[in-house]
């Protein structure tokens, strides 16, 4: 939107405190190749277009805001003369992408000192040709002291996870190989059985209806209740009275064994039912190895399935082979990060899913939400370590208003109001030295604001701290920009940072 020309005074720009010290040939220079323009009240600049001109507010009111979630927020409202925005990067030329980072409008009749952006970066250049060499510096030397701290901590949280995956890998491997060691004795034990079984004095109908025994006895394993301890006690006890009664030597030993197979009296008396009375030990040794070469078999196939889950987990968590951005359910990300997390987490800390399953999948990018939720969820778990190591996590999810909310809920200490607008900072932590870099929450930040439009924020009490991040449920044109940053009495009104972060925390 373009204003209404109106005349140049130097003497007026001359009194902003940005253009104070200049000369009387440069304040010339700056009314000839410049403008002044009145602008009734509406828009001036729209977010996300071409960044064509410095403004410097001469006098009147002016409000920046920022699109955030499909909504415009205001980020600074001020009738502060000299203040300005715009294309205050200019000077770096194309190795910024110079479009305006946030919206600008007038509530009143307010006139602006307007330069092109060409014309500002070649003013900056030729009066402040050290201070630009020193902002170039400042500018570019902070995105590679960011990127390479933003590594670091990418590796402290890959070394992290990295622990915990093996750590819970390592227990359903090790299970198995349990399980396998003792189902090769097992076997080898049954064989003999077997060979003993072949010796004796058993006819054919008897073996058949061994063996028809054994195979529905197989079955029942397969179905096996639940059982509470109480009844698990209860029921061994009256196997074992049963199992001493028909004559059958350590059947305290043998019980344990059929409770967990789903066995009872009821069955024993089938078996006994079914074959003569002095082979009867030797049929209930048989059905014993039976059954626990079938549990050994569900213990292996459990812990099997525990690794593939965990391998699973671990490929949803890092996404490599799906595309970065598509749509995604948020439940299948949490439970893959909570997974990966499981050995940071540690038994001491409860987690509680209060999912909202009815919610819709929304386009994303999946790995980076992920990040987001290991950083939470590792500053939640870090916040209750400092207080005692017990605690309670809450990951809910609903739906808030037209945006889809995803909280997590700590019982920690809580985060102190006087650090509580600072937590967002780069490089601002209250981790001990060589647990943080203090980018988490930075990073956090801008996968949610920048790369998905979205909202992140927190509200804290001692006992309830609350990370709340709000996503749109529909795509939006991404555009990598960062969020402004007001800065009143004298500083810019909004800077043009439009680094994103697309790397693990």
């Amino acid at each position: 939107m373009s204003g209404r020309p109106v005349p140049c005074s130097p003497r007026e720009i001359g009194s902003l405190f940005l253009f104070e010290k200049l000369s009387g040939e440069q304040l010339g220079r700056l009314c000839r190749e410049g403008r002044v323009e009145r602008f009734d009240p509406g828009p001036v600049y729209t977010e996300g277009e071409p960044a064509d001109c410095f403004y410097v507010m001469v006098e009147g009111t002016v409000v920046l805001s920022r699109r955030v979630g499909g909504e415009d927020v205001e980020v600074t409202r001020t009738s502060q003369p000299g203040v300005y925005a715009g294309a205050m990067q200019a000077y770096l030329g194309d190795r910024l992408r110079q479009v305006y980072n946030n919206s600008m409008r007038v509530t009143e009749p307010t006139r602006f000192f307007v330069l092109p952006a060409g014309t500002f970066a070649d003013i900056m250049r030729e009066w402040f040709p050290m201070a630009v060499h020193l902002l170039e510096g400042l500018f570019f030397g902070s995105k590679s002291t960011q990127a390479a701290v933003g590594q670091r901590e990418r590796l402290l949280a890959l070394g992290s996870l990295s622990a915990g995956l093996t750590h819970e890998l390592n227990n359903p491997a090790a299970a198995a190989v349990r399980a396998t060691a003792t189902l090769r004795e097992r076997v080898a034990r049954m064989r003999h059985k077997l060979a003993l079984i072949a010796e004796g004095p058993f006819s054919r109908d008897q073996l058949a209806s061994l063996i028809d025994i054994q195979q529905r006895t197989a079955e029942r394993v397969a179905k096996a209740p639940v059982l509470t301890p109480l009844e698990a006690a209860d029921r061994e006890d009256a196997l074992t009275d049963w199992l001493q009664d028909h004559g059958i030597e350590q059947g305290w030993q043998l019980a344990p064994t059929f409770v967990q197979a789903g066995l009872d009296v009821d069955w024993l008396e089938q078996v006994a039912a079914a074959v003569e009375e002095e082979i009867l030990p030797g049929a209930v040794g048989w059905l014993n190895y039976t059954v626990e070469t079938e549990l050994l078999m569900d213990e292996i196939a459990d812990s099997t399935t525990r690794v593939s889950r965990l391998v699973d987990a671990a490929k949803q968590y890092s996404q490599l082979d799906r595309a970065p951005y598509q749509v995604a359910d948020v439940h299948e990300l949490l439970d893959s990060t909570l997974l990966m997390l499981s050995g940071k987490i540690g038994p001491r800390i409860r987690v509680v899913k209060e999912y909202d399953r009815t919610l819709p999948r929304i386009p994303a990018y999946p790995a980076e939400l992920n990040q987001v939720w290991t950083n939470l969820i590792d500053n939640a778990v870090c916040a209750m370590d400092g207080a005692g190591g017990d605690g309670t996590l809450t990951v809910r999810t609903a739906l808030h208003h037209d945006r889809l909310l995803v909280e997590f809920r700590d019982t920690g200490p809580g985060v102190p109001p006087e650090i509580r607008d600072r937590i967002f900072d780069p490089f601002f932590t209250t981790k001990p030295v060589g647990r943080g870099t203090g980018l988490g929450l930075d990073i956090s930040r801008r996968i949610i604001v920048n790369k998905h439009h979205g909202n992140l924020d927190v509200e804290s009490v001692p006992g309830d701290t609350r990370f709340r991040v709000l996503l749109p449920l529909t795509a939006v044109e991404p555009d990598g920009t960062a969020l402004a940053s007001a800065a009143p009495g004298g500083p810019p009104l909004a800077s043009e940072d439009r680094t994103t972060s697309q790397e693990p925390a």
